[in-house]
């Protein structure tokens, strides 16, 4: 029997998004591209843990590549720090086809807003499309309403928007360090559930600390 892809060669390793075997190749060259990858196929972890292992981080092709955050950050601003990913796990969970490259692009806009924001001056510019604009919104309203909760909870001035400003660049730029450049990737997506303890499968990946 031949690899149900490729039609040539031996199918060796099982394949859960095609619930059948598939030969070696095809995986390696389909995976995430054509095949919608569950986060828990062992073939995809190793994959993802690879590659991040070997790739060189240029920090010039990062997006806003002037920042580097504190890594700090994290516990500095940990209620913050678990709105955003919370707010995307829920979201992807409503719309399963969600990638990273669409996360990616939700994030460094409504970063872009916030650093408009935090300099005095009003300015923003959504996604054009479907889903990036849509996740572009929910973030938006969750920070909004974090904001609000935390002031009616403390009796105090809310968070600053530079401090939502470098939350969001933090996480736009970790999750460009985690593109692997297919269509199909979810790894910063499945590194967001893994940590925030979201209940379904995910990949195994790195830490959320972002070093300089």
């Amino acid at each position: 029997m031949a690899c149900p892809i490729c039609q040539k060669r031996n199918p060796k390793r099982f394949c859960p998004a095609k619930a059948a075997s598939i030969c070696s190749v095809c995986c390696g060259t389909e995976r995430e591209v054509t095949l919608d990858c569950p986060s828990e196929c062992p073939y995809l972890i190793e994959s993802r843990r690879h590659d991040f292992e070997r790739r060189d981080f240029d920090w010039s092709k990062l997006p806003f590549p002037d920042v580097r955050v504190d890594p700090s950050i994290a516990k500095n601003q940990g209620l913050l720090f678990s709105v955003l990913p919370l707010s995307i796990c829920a979201f992807a969970r409503a719309h399963p086809s969600l990638v990273d490259t669409e996360v990616l692009a939700a994030l460094q806009a409504l970063a872009e807003t916030y650093r408009t924001l935090a300099s005095g001056i009003y300015y923003e510019k959504p996604p054009d499309f479907g889903f990036e604009r849509q996740l572009y919104a929910v973030l938006k309203d969750s920070i909004q309403k974090f904001k609000k909760d935390l002031a009616a909870g403390l009796g105090a001035a809310s968070v600053a928007d530079s401090a939502i400003r470098d939350v969001l660049i933090f996480f736009t730029q970790l999750g460009a360090r985690h593109l692997n450049g297919r269509v199909k990737g979810r790894a910063f997506l499945d590194l967001l559930r893994k940590e925030s303890k979201i209940d379904y499968p995910a990949a195994q990946g790195s830490g959320m600390i972002v070093r300089p």
